[in-house]
């Protein structure tokens, strides 16, 4: 793990910050996308995780793409236009790649500005809640680019086409009661209580046995391009899995158990 992602495991449940606060949190390195391989990598492997949560240290979530690169042909603005293809392809595109399909439930907890890629990033989550400090920007059209890293997959699917198509061609920034009322987050809370808030929900998700989760998760993900017939027919596989486990037979013994003693 290098020096921008920052990983924290209490129990169940990781947590990653963004841990460059004075640059607020940009996207813009190699750094930066190794870091997001790394960790992804790491929870998948880890059976012990069954939720992620995913912030920013300082004031904002992150502010996407680094403008001074740009403006100096630098990073992922470095080349030819088919060398920046690559560069795409090669570096920040492996955040979407491995965070969108990361077998655990993730929360993005929102606790600044996220604009751009910072925006992009917050959408890859299952999960976004932000504090009244939140903002949010699919500004690339601003700056005479395009979503580079997901962004017209990701948006529409939260918000819908038409919200998703206003705030790709206006570039415009949203505050959190905004965001809230077109679904781009589910909660919003002060930012005092923000982690609060997002590690409450962690640990309600957490609670529930790892493998249905992970199985859960797998299905809602693979629900968004295939047809009801395969789905059924993996909901199917998993579930003669999930049938077979410890943590089910343990899940329905207690539920017996509390309704028995509910009925005397």
């Amino acid at each position: 793990m290098g020096n921008f992602l920052k990983y924290e495991q209490v129990d169940n449940i990781v947590t990653l910050t963004m841990n460059q606060p004075k640059n607020r949190n940009p996207l813009s390195g190699e750094g930066q996308f190794g870091d997001f391989v790394a960790a992804c990598e790491r929870i998948n492997n880890d059976d012990s995780v069954s939720a992620v949560i995913l912030t920013g240290a300082g004031t904002a979530f992150s502010a996407g793409g680094n403008v001074k690169d740009m403006r100096d042909r630098k990073g992922l603005s470095e080349g030819n236009p088919y060398k920046i293809r690559n560069n795409y392809k090669r570096d920040i595109q492996k955040i979407p790649a491995i965070l969108y399909d990361l077998e655990v439930p993730t929360i993005a907890a929102v606790n600044g500005p996220a604009i751009g890629a910072g925006c992009d990033l917050a959408c890859m989550c299952d999960i976004r809640i932000g504090s009244e400090k939140a903002k949010f920007a699919e500004s690339f059209v601003k700056l005479g680019i395009i979503p580079g890293d997901g962004g017209a997959w990701l948006l529409p699917r939260l918000v819908g086409q038409s919200k998703a198509a206003e705030l790709t061609f206006t570039g415009d920034l949203i505050n959190a009661d905004e965001a809230l009322s077109c679904g781009l987050i589910s909660k919003l809370v002060s930012s005092e209580s923000l982690m609060d808030e997002a590690q409450s929900l962690a640990e309600r998700i957490a609670s529930n046995p790892g493998h249905s989760l992970r199985m859960a998760k797998r299905l809602l993900r693979e629900g968004q391009h295939v047809s009801l017939q395969t789905l059924l027919e993996m909901s199917a596989a998993f579930q003669a899995i999930s049938h077979h486990t410890e943590e089910h037979d343990q899940a329905i013994e207690k539920l017996l158990s509390r309704l028995e003693k509910s009925n005397q």
